[in-house]
């Protein structure tokens, strides 16, 4: 396994890890899927330099673009958030209740 393979499938554990067991505040777990997005960001964009094919050198721009879609769906998710319930704390919210 070469470093940066390593590296990206490293950062990419850390923010499943990051995302499995710290789940105290939204925002953290926003962060942690941010991080795991621009793993696999790093990750494709390797992928098409490897292969050396222009083909493939849109995949990453539409990870990345995707990864901005959903951080800032995320970002008025926790707006929202903030707004009802006065905190972004996970254990405070419940699914059950409208």
């Amino acid at each position: 396994m070469t470093p940066a393979h390593f590296s990206f499938s490293s950062a990419f554990i850390l923010g499943l890890m990051g995302l499995a067991f710290h789940r105290t505040h939204l925002l953290s777990a926003l962060l942690c899927l941010e991080g795991m997005m621009l793993s696999l960001f790093i990750a494709l964009a390797l992928w098409a330099l490897q292969f050396e094919s222009t083909g493939y050198s849109t995949a990453p721009m539409l990870l990345l673009s995707f990864s901005a879609c959903e951080a800032s769906a995320g970002l008025a998710l926790l707006v929202a958030t903030a707004r009802t319930h006065g905190t972004d704390q996970l254990q405070n919210l419940n699914l059950l209740q409208c």
